[in-house]
């Protein structure tokens, strides 16, 4: 695979990963002692972005940064897909143009 789709999946996958946790937090936040998730994020050497899930310490988000956050993980999601299905459609065309 090449680098602009490794990256593009990566961001997909990051965005999938901040969608469920939020969800998660969301259906969960009537629970008592419920710990909220956080998704800490960091940048790959090669490009792209890490996730991880962690337990919050504190009370957590909002239910409103909650939603917010899944409105921004949506969007993301859209982008890099966008980014992905353009860099197969030139590569397509790239494999077209040598055949």
């Amino acid at each position: 695979m090449n680098a602009i789709s490794s990256i593009s999946l990566s961001g997909m996958q990051a965005a999938q990963t901040r969608l469920d946790a939020s969800a998660h937090n969301i259906a969960n936040q009537q629970t008592e002692g419920f710990q909220p998730l956080e998704v800490q994020q960091s940048t790959q050497a090669d490009g792209g972005v890490n996730s991880q899930v962690e337990r919050s310490t504190g009370a957590g988000p909002s239910l409103e940064d909650d939603v917010v956050a899944q409105l921004q993980a949506k969007n993301s999601f859209l982008a890099n897909l966008n980014v992905f299905k353009t860099n197969d459609g030139m590569l397509g065309s790239l494999l077209n143009i040598r055949a």
